[in-house]
């Protein structure tokens, strides 16, 4: 048995930026347990316990692990099932099998089924210790096999910010450098719409961290409250309706990416609770007593000025340096015209694809007419737009009437009052029949394309005789 140390190595001090790997030990002995996970620990791990397979399982879906140390016979199962659960959750993860039940073809199963080592107990705290970092390596390995191919797929990383302007070239190199660089603070500011979700999740996969998980929440979508428990879960008891112990954010984000959207929005009480994060590392859980450590780089986002709202007095002035490591700003999209067309034909492609339609292409005199627009909802709204003209073309081709502006049928575009002036009555009941007709029949489409409700369509349909139910005008 390792023997169990009775003081701290003063060689080693414990802080988040030693960590090596997060380990997961599942040991049914308390003693042995504790003894191996305190030699780990002091070589600069970071050790997830379990006592049983049920207890490994519940870990799984929680973090990431490098390498998972397990004993073979558990008290519901063995270390076979705890590998056949890990290789399930998280693919690839070394795995060493720790045993007092020493066999031959106990020995041969384990590799058989993929363990990376077979160790028979006792065991010394070194060799332990040198398995661990061997597995640690193809660990690593592994990983950066992972990021690699993933990085090989269409769309992924930097490239799926698409565009050819020199403004997206300048985007996609800015978020290769960040992603590869040591920060772990990254602030995202531009309009609505310009894509700063998508740039957070590229850094993530850019970066060594890309084979952990990537956790998103937007600070303005809830209460103070709700938003506090998210980050930072709770144990039994910290309120009315908590009754077992709940991960936050912060910790299921654990040696990956928290991307904080919106953090203009963010109460004051919560910024300082997320000040001691970035500055300690560390958390406790609402209603614990307990810190725990945390490594995870935090990217936020906001569309508004924080420099102003910290003059105000809305923002912590401490907390804004603190997420100002590395600000990055996402241009506009009418600050990259040249990109409008080939995003458009990306939309095209994946919209109609998604809706089931067969493959379409968008005419060049549509995209034409969108170079022109404004676009103050930024690359969000050309989506929408390109999404409502690919449910509603009548064929297999976007036109420029497809994607006009207010999005109306052609006669009601640029109407000129006539000198002998225009029957409105009619003028609408021809409206609402092209609309009817291009939305082949859907009252609610057609309802929208002319910024009418449902039910003065459905009047104006009674007018002239249709089924109350639908159908195409006469």
């Amino acid at each position: 048995m390792i023997p169990i140390p009775l003081g701290r190595d003063p060689r080693w001090e414990y802080r988040p930026e030693n960590v090596i790997g997060n380990l997961l030990l599942v040991e049914d002995d308390p003693l042995i347990r504790r003894s191996v996970s305190m030699h780990l620990r002091a070589a600069g791990h970071r050790v997830r316990e379990a006592d049983s397979l049920h207890a490994a399982k519940a870990l799984l879906p929680t973090e990431a692990f490098d390498v998972a140390v397990l004993d073979w016979r558990l008290p519901d199962g063995t270390g076979f099932d705890v590998m056949a659960a890990l290789e399930e959750a998280q693919p690839g993860v070394p795995a060493l099998i720790v045993t007092s039940h020493a066999s031959v073809d106990l020995a041969v199963e384990a590799m058989r089924r993929g363990a990376f080592t077979y160790v028979s107990k006792p065991v010394e705290a070194d060799a332990l210790l040198e398995h661990v970092a061997k597995a640690m390596e193809t660990s690593e390995l592994r990983r950066e096999n992972r990021r690699l191919r993933r990085l090989g797929e269409p769309g992924r990383g930097a490239d799926a910010f698409i565009g050819a302007s020199e403004a997206a070239h300048v985007v996609r190199e800015q978020i290769r450098r960040i992603a590869q660089s040591p920060a772990r603070a990254v602030l995202l500011e531009g309009e609505s719409g310009t894509g700063k979700g998508l740039v957070a999740r590229a850094i993530h996969e850019e970066s060594p961290r890309a084979s952990r998980p990537f956790v998103s929440i937007t600070c303005s979508a809830m209460p103070e409250a709700l938003l506090e428990s998210e980050l930072f879960g709770h144990e039994p008891g910290a309120f009315t309706d908590a009754r077992r112990r709940k991960m936050g954010l912060i910790e299921a984000a654990e040696g990956g990416t928290l991307f904080l959207d919106e953090i203009g929005d963010m109460a004051g009480p919560l910024q300082a609770k997320l000040l001691g994060v970035l500055e300690d590392r560390r958390f406790r859980r609402l209603g614990g007593v307990q810190e725990t450590d945390v490594d995870v780089r935090v990217i936020s986002a906001t569309h508004r000025d924080l420099k102003t709202l910290a003059r105000e007095g809305k923002f912590r002035d401490d907390l804004l340096y603190r997420l100002r490591v590395v600000p990055m700003r996402i241009p506009l999209l009418r600050g990259r015209a040249d990109d409008i067309g080939l995003l458009s034909r990306q939309f095209v492609e994946q919209i109609a694809a998604g809706w089931g339609r067969p493959a379409m292409r968008i005419q060049d005199e549509a995209v034409l007419v969108l170079g022109k627009r404004p676009w103050p909802g930024n690359v969000r709204e050309l989506r929408n737009v390109i999404e409502r003209a690919v449910i509603l073309a009548r064929g297999d081709e976007i036109t420029a009437a497809d994607v006009r502006e207010d999005g109306t049928a052609e006669v009601g575009v640029g109407f000129v009052l006539p000198a002998e002036g225009v029957d409105v009555e009619a003028l609408l009941d021809d409206l609402v029949r092209q609309a009817l007709d291009r939305s082949n029949g859907n009252q609610s489409a057609a309802a929208r394309m002319l910024h009418l409700s449902r039910d003065q369509v459905r009047y104006r349909m009674q007018r002239w005789g249709a089924p109350a139910d639908g159908g195409t005008p006469p």
